[in-house]
């Protein structure tokens, strides 16, 4: 049996692998997901061993979780997301740092989980009915204003005067946007106004009774400088962002891999 274990995370937009060893995260990869989810996951495994001189007797385990796990047969068994994130935080959040809420920014959909001193799931919120608060809602509203995901975040940094967008529903907000632009608004006043807009969307699911503990980031929103100022000028409170964010599912589904194995 192998000491190494591959999670394999099947998003809806992407694919995260991770392969952990000896309680530590080796490396990761990600792919777009395609029409072939088992043959992605398939190739996505073989160059994570690969890179990582690792032959398949090296792997002891594959777990998979996320939108697509049912169809990924290359893996030994599946895991919900719910769990996997929560597995995912003992290695991904700060050191010496125990979150008791979860704030995970997906590209279809979004979460809230809250866990125990334990770290165990206590709870949990999703948006999985609307794009809006999602990866997918903040790539429809940069290609409205002509930049890259990657870009939202350090821009909305340089806003002096946050545009108000009250839509709710990802196709509304398109349309506000576009007419903002058309009213000749700043560029970076429309994307803090965004981050604002999904940020109050996501403090709206919170449950009040399970707001205690701290709070980190996870997903690929987590990448983005903007939304994360956002949250914690909402919350008025630190919010951390986790090692390898985006990985984080996969992370967790490699942890109880290698427990299953």
């Amino acid at each position: 049996m192998g000491n190494y274990y591959i999670g394999l995370d099947g998003g809806s937009t992407y694919l995260k692998v991770a392969l952990v060893g000896y309680g530590k995260v080796v490396d990761t990869l990600v792919r777009n997901t395609g029409i072939d989810n088992d043959g992605t996951a398939r190739k996505l495994a073989a160059e994570l061993c690969a890179r990582n001189n690792l032959t398949p007797q090296d792997i002891g385990y594959i777990m998979a979780t996320g939108y697509s796990r049912k169809v990924l047969e290359v893996a030994d068994d599946d895991i919900s997301e719910i769990t996997a994130h929560a597995y995912g935080v003992r290695l991904t959040a700060p050191q010496g740092y125990r979150p008791g809420m979860i704030i995970d920014i997906g590209g279809q959909d979004s979460k809230i989980i809250y866990l125990d001193e334990n770290g165990a799931v206590r709870n949990f919120s999703m948006n999985d009915k609307c794009a809006a608060g999602t990866g997918k809602f903040m790539e429809v509203i940069a290609q409205i204003l002509e930049t890259t995901i990657d870009k939202v975040g350090p821009l909305s940094l340089e806003a002096t005067n946050p545009c108000d967008i009250n839509s709710t529903c990802v196709v509304f907000a398109q349309s506000e946007v576009i007419s903002l632009v058309a009213r000749k608004y700043d560029r970076r006043d429309i994307l803090a106004g965004m981050h604002l807009s999904m940020v109050r969307r996501m403090i709206k699911m919170m449950k009040k009774s399970e707001k205690g503990g701290d709070i980190l980031m996870t997903g690929g929103g987590a990448l983005n400088v903007g939304l994360h100022r956002a949250f914690e000028q909402e919350l008025m409170r630190d919010v951390f962002v986790a090692d390898f964010p985006q990985f984080n599912g996969a992370i967790g589904a490699a942890l109880i891999a290698s427990e299953r194995g």
